[in-house]
């Protein structure tokens, strides 16, 4: 017995806003992997445009997380890039407040 192959017609879409979500939440990503790489070369002595970095990778994270948040309930778009963005942004500021963890108990 085959299956038989149809359409499968629908209005969803992918949503811009779960998009740019994403996409802060791998620049955020990235930026802090690289900070983190360069002040382990450096073995520790870093320059304050670490830390600046740090805090845009923070910044964008929020507004990512928030994007991806209020695009998560809604009906008409798919889920996979509001789920995405969620996780990455949950990501970089758990790897920021593990940073911060970690200085402090030093």
């Amino acid at each position: 017995m085959k299956k038989k192959k149809g359409y499968i017609f629908t209005n969803k879409k992918h949503s811009k806003r779960a998009i740019m979500a994403t996409i802060l939440g791998v620049i955020s990503l990235a930026a802090l992997i690289v900070v983190v790489f360069q002040s382990y070369l450096s073995a520790g002595d870093v320059a304050v445009n670490y830390g600046f970095t740090s805090l845009l990778a923070t910044l964008f994270s929020m507004v990512g997380l928030s994007l991806g948040m209020a695009t998560i309930t809604e009906k008409d778009y798919y889920r996979l890039f509001p789920m995405l963005g969620i996780l990455l942004n949950l990501a970089a500021l758990g790897s920021v407040s593990l940073i911060l963890y970690a200085g402090a108990k030093l």
